[in-house]
């Protein structure tokens, strides 16, 4: 039987990417992704939770993440879910989550205007074009959201 693992996210990007590259020079983009939720608990009062993502990018989707995405983005991201263990340097385990974005299926996609942080403004439309790219896997289908497919 088969098994997926697929992550699909739209957030605000938390902090500016950090770039790093592997010994063969393939680079790798590093940021965090906020996801907010908001309802109203049973008194009527607005609630709100923020939930923080890891997320790694590879290759050439890591170079779209250094020169066009920056603390306050908004993004959409495909990838998968990793897990992670270790020990540290005390002896005690560690665990960290990370959204992996790298290879077949995955996909990151700008959202917003040229220059738009902080959440501000809108989607870009299903119709129009822009001059900022949207990294995928080739041959893959191209995301383009509206405000009717972001529920903040």
């Amino acid at each position: 039987m088969a098994s997926v693992n697929k992550v699909i996210l739209i957030g605000n990007v938390g902090r500016d990417p950090e770039i790093r590259f592997t010994q063969a020079g393939e680079p790798i983009a590093n940021f965090t992704l906020a996801t907010n939720e908001v309802w109203n608990d049973k008194s009527g009062q607005k609630q709100e939770r923020t939930e923080w993502h890891r997320v790694e990018v590879f290759g050439k989707t890591a170079q779209v993440v250094r020169d066009y995405v920056t603390k306050g983005r908004p993004v959409y991201i495909e990838g998968s879910i990793r897990y992670e263990e270790w020990t540290d340097k005390d002896g005690n385990k560690r665990n960290t989550t990370r959204i992996r974005v790298s290879g077949p299926g995955s996909r990151l996609v700008l959202l917003g205007g040229r220059g738009e942080g902080g959440g501000g403004g809108g989607s870009r439309s299903s119709g129009g074009a822009s001059s900022e790219p949207q990294a995928s896997p080739e041959g893959a289908e191209e995301f383009q959201a509206s405000d009717d497919d972001v529920p903040f």
